[in-house]
């Protein structure tokens, strides 16, 4: 079953910059990770918010120690203006199936 993660990473204000390419330089070494089927990341209101999706809560847990998130949060560790907020979602089915789930 396909896990949904959310994370929010809230720079500090004059590490916006920093952050975001510490951010950019991770994202295709995820996108290459077995089982990696969703990592986008946003941008607003002064945040980063990462939505993934991972084919299994094994892949999400290989993710959790890969290089290229132990090397991010080494990165960007002291330019946080607040701890990471990561959230594991479960999806609720509703309405069109094409357009109710990630």
């Amino acid at each position: 079953m396909p896990v949904v993660v959310v994370a929010t990473i809230t720079p500090k204000p004059d590490q916006v910059d920093a952050v975001r390419d510490a951010i950019l330089t991770a994202v295709p070494k995820v996108h290459e990770e077995p089982g990696c089927e969703l990592y986008a990341l946003h941008e607003g209101d002064g945040s980063f918010v990462m939505v993934e999706r991972w084919e299994s809560p094994e892949a999400l847990k290989v993710h959790g120690r890969a290089e290229a998130l132990t090397t991010l949060g080494g990165a960007i560790a002291d330019k946080l203006a607040a701890p990471l907020d990561v959230r594991r979602l479960a999806p609720v089915p509703a309405g069109d199936a094409d357009k109710g789930a990630l």
